[in-house]
């Protein structure tokens, strides 16, 4: 299981630097499944380390899902 850390911590230094859509859902979907498997962790020993982790990748994962969505058109 310390391998999700890994893989988590991996994925949070690495560079986001996404010049495609696919790069974007891929990464999202990266993203997702890695905080996923970190709460899974998170409710067997309820270590605030492991909190901590996901709120990071919480935040990386919304900045890539902006970018995903665009920019609103404007209703003029």
């Amino acid at each position: 299981m310390d391998d999700i850390i890994e893989k988590a911590l991996e994925f949070e230094n690495r560079k986001h630097k996404f010049v495609t859509t696919s790069d974007r859902i891929v990464a999202s979907r990266e993203v997702k499944s890695l905080i996923l498997g970190v709460n899974e962790l998170y409710k067997e020993n309820k270590d605030a380390e492991l909190m901590d982790l996901m709120k990071r990748l919480t935040v990386i994962k919304q900045k890539i899902e902006k970018r995903l969505k665009g920019r609103p058109l404007d209703a003029s």
